[in-house]
């Protein structure tokens, strides 16, 4: 395995919409990068709560186990302490057949408590990545809308692989969105 540089990830992953590596003041940094690509995270989130007593259950997953928050207009979304939220990339995704990506956190928001779940995007993967972040804090966490919220590294096989995911027909294929869990 080899990890594909920034020149490589433009001419071979599919990502829409792809942005160069720029300075942006004020932001937390997105697009591509010496070894990655950096994602934003959208505006719709999904946070914990506990207001209605369900039951976290990924085998049946109980959708008023979230409140639905919409940071259009806000352009951020407060994650309460101690609790968790799901979001959606900006960007769309095509990950090649020879071609693992890791998703992981950014070091700006990890150096304030906030986790972003490392996950797989495996071979012939396709759509908008659900992110999961954790707030661990004792104190409420404000995630900017439209800004970076982690990193996806692509490490190319040295053969294309034989069963990709596309092939098994993954449960999460072409999710165009912020998707809840399930289980086939």
């Amino acid at each position: 395995m080899s990890i594909l540089s920034d020149k490589q990830i433009e001419s071979h992953v599919t990502i829409v919409p792809f942005e160069k590596a720029a300075k942006r003041p004020g932001k937390i940094s997105y697009g591509v990068t010496s070894y990655g690509y950096d994602v934003r995270v959208g505006t719709h989130f999904k946070v914990f709560t506990n207001v209605n007593s369900a039951i976290v259950d990924p085998k049946n997953f109980d959708a008023k186990s979230f409140v639905d928050v919409d940071a259009t207009q806000q352009g951020f979304v407060l994650i309460p302490p101690n609790s968790f939220a799901l979001c959606e990339t900006v960007e769309y995704f095509e990950i090649p057949r020879d071609v693992l990506a890791i998703c992981l956190g950014k070091s700006t928001y990890a150096r304030c408590g906030i986790i972003v779940n490392v996950t797989p995007l495996e071979p012939e993967w396709k759509g908008k990545v659900t992110i999961e972040i954790s707030n661990t804090t004792p104190l409420p966490a404000k995630i900017y809308a439209n800004e970076g919220i982690a990193q996806i590294l692509f490490l190319r096989g040295e053969e294309i692989c034989d069963y990709s995911y596309a092939d098994k027909g993954g449960k999460y294929q072409d999710q165009v969105g912020l998707t809840l869990p399930k289980v086939d």
